[in-house]
């Protein structure tokens, strides 16, 4: 799986469910269902912004005579990563949760680093200059495991809110 979009979508359930709401209960149970599924998948939005937090990016340090310096640039990668993670809700059309990287909210320069860590392997060039290129690693799939890790709980809590809502509807 790509970093990108996390969806909980397209099950005959969910959709059963939807087109029921529109038609039998309206607004208040349809904003009781998003809430609940909103609420299933908080927790791996919350988790997959600390986990970027929290990622170890290293580098193959300096050669013997090579000199350093800070960076050109103010703004903390893994924090403008971890504030570019969203998340949304639908019950209409295509209900359901996702949670994604917005990269209408990352720096242009930036739109795919989200990608290129999940891959454990980061180039670039060194202080922006193009004809020197640094390497540096990151434990990879950082985005695909801890989605695995909550994959189950938020199929059962989702599953969960539809039995609740097709119990009122009937």
């Amino acid at each position: 799986m790509a970093v990108g979009s996390v969806q909980i979508i397209g099950t005959g359930q969910l959709i059963q469910v939807s087109r029921q709401l529109r038609a039998a209960a309206g607004t208040p149970v349809q904003r009781a269902l998003a809430r609940r599924i909103r609420r299933a998948a908080e927790p791996l939005h919350r988790d997959l912004q600390s986990t970027i937090q929290g990622l170890p990016i290293r580098s193959g340090g300096r050669g013997a005579g090579k000199r350093g310096g800070t960076s050109p640039t103010t703004r903390p990668l893994r924090a403008t990563i971890a504030g570019a993670i969203r998340i949304s809700v639908r019950t209409s059309s295509a209900p359901g949760a996702r949670v994604w990287v917005d990269k209408g909210r990352l720096p242009p320069d930036l739109k795919n680093m989200a990608q290129t860590i999940n891959t454990g392997r980061i180039r670039h060039p060194v202080f922006g200059n193009r004809r020197q290129w640094s390497t540096q690693t990151a434990p990879p799939l950082w985005w695909d495991r801890t989605v695995q890790r909550h994959t189950p709980r938020m199929s059962a809590e989702v599953a969960r809110a539809l039995n609740d809502v097709a119990r009122y509807l009937s």
